[in-house]
């Protein structure tokens, strides 16, 4: 699936939120982006290449991740496209203590693409060849695994709930051992009711030393002496399917005066559009000049994410936003030649209120926030 303008825009607001939450608000987090393509051998001692697989009807098991070739001629080695962002946070940690000899506690953060060979995939952007992981490895001491398993757990809900998932339709699912990836002591799927039925939504994995040991990594603990192999947090988060379930989350249909209106409700700072700027006339040249030059040019440059709107009547610009979830839509009309206010229409409650030009920049971060 390919993400048009408002897509690629909400996702971004998704992922930033997530970055600024889990990375640029901690000290104890540090960001990474490894490459798709890495030694072959990195998925052969992670146990991919064998055990990385789908049962086919048939009974045989289908090896799910993209094989290719890297180099030419004699020297053509076999690859991989990740499956997985993890491996590439492991093969990292060295780096990451060299450089800033960090703590433990400490994580990883990285957003970046993974590729899986779904037998069959479906459900929209539920389950597909091509997606987004924001993943986190914390690194831990081994006696302290329950105590951040809970903290992660709690951590995870709280953005969930911040970026305006429907919280009614979360659950939470204790795997099984017998359904739990090899590498995990003990893992949490938190699932989502999708019109298509309750489904796994994002993922909280204790994958013990299991992944520093089979990479033969090592920790100096400078606080208790001599070396240590530390355990791992995995709070996982699909992007796509946090789209997805925002976007059902958001969905709400109500009935204004015998019309039935359907809108997104995104919350202000998710939203991929945050106020829509119209003229009351788009052939009245001075509401045309006054709105463009006034008032969008300055809010395009504050958040980026406005919009110029003045195709067709009001009522069609405002159920064309309405749609697209943006939460304000701003109209100069005559009286702003005279007075400096423009009308701010909210989306939720289709309420107008008066507002000055020149305090329109500090209302909007007011409502973001």
């Amino acid at each position: 699936f390919d993400f048009g303008h408002f897509g690629v825009a909400l996702k971004n607001n998704i992922k930033n939120s997530w970055w600024k939450k889990f990375v640029d608000n901690r000290r104890d987090m540090y960001g990474l982006d490894a490459a798709i393509l890495m030694n072959g051998k990195v998925w052969e001692a992670s146990g991919h290449v064998t055990g990385f697989s789908d049962p086919m009807e048939d009974g045989k098991q289908f090896n799910v991740m993209f094989k290719t070739q890297v180099g030419a001629g004699e020297e053509v080695a076999i690859s991989y496209l990740r499956p997985e962002t993890a491996q590439g946070m492991f093969v990292n940690f060295k780096n990451t203590v060299d450089a800033f000899h960090p703590k433990l506690p400490f994580g990883m953060a990285q957003i970046g693409k993974a590729f899986r060979n779904e037998i069959a995939p479906r459900d929209f952007i539920f389950r597909q060849r091509e997606f987004e992981q924001m993943e986190i490895e914390y690194f831990i001491r081994p006696e302290d695994w329950e105590k951040y398993f809970e903290y992660w757990r709690s951590e995870m809900l709280e953005w969930m709930e911040e970026i305006g998932l429907d919280m009614g339709k979360v659950y939470e699912l204790e795997v099984p051992d017998a359904d739990r990836a090899h590498y995990s002591k003990r893992t949490i799927d938190f699932e989502f009711d999708f019109p298509f039925g309750k489904k796994e939504l994002f993922g909280l994995a204790y994958r013990t030393d299991f992944d520093l040991s089979t990479h033969k990594l090592e920790y100096i603990d400078e606080e208790e002496g001599g070396k240590t192999v530390p355990h791992v947090i995995e709070p996982s988060i699909g992007v796509d399917r946090a789209l997805l379930a925002l976007l059902i989350s958001a969905y709400v249909e109500d009935d204004k005066e015998g019309e039935v209106r359907s809108y997104l409700k995104f919350k202000p700072n998710i939203a991929p559009v945050i106020c829509a700027v119209s003229p009351l006339l788009k052939n009245k040249p001075e509401l045309v000049e006054y709105a463009n030059i006034k008032v969008y040019a300055p809010l395009k440059a504050e958040f980026g994410r406005v919009a110029w709107d003045d195709n067709g009547n009001i009522g069609k610009r405002y159920r064309r936003q309405d749609e697209i979830g943006t939460p304000f839509c701003i109209v100069v009309d005559f009286n702003t030649l005279t007075d400096n206010t423009v009308t701010v229409r909210d989306r939720d409650t289709g309420n107008q209120e008066r507002v000055k030009v020149s305090e329109l920049k500090y209302y909007i971060k007011e409502k973001i926030s």
